[in-house]
């Protein structure tokens, strides 16, 4: 896996933070305080979940995001 660093920046480094401050957030939490659309917030957690950096754990109601820090 890449650097954790490199893969942090932009919108996806913005859903990170927000994920990190309320692992139970859905997806019009960061696309409102982003300001970007909800599918572009979905675009990001689906290139994040396949670099293996964010996991949903659970089902999708009622479960929860996992980080997977180095």
């Amino acid at each position: 896996m890449a650097a954790f660093s490199e893969k942090t920046e932009g919108v996806s480094g913005k859903i990170l933070a927000l994920i990190r401050e309320n692992n139970r957030i859905t997806i019009p939490g960061p696309a409102e305080v982003i300001g970007v659309t909800e599918r572009s917030v979905e675009r990001n957690i689906d290139k994040l979940k396949n670099e293996r950096i964010l996991i949903r754990v659970g089902p999708t109601r009622g479960g929860h995001w996992e980080i997977e820090e180095e």
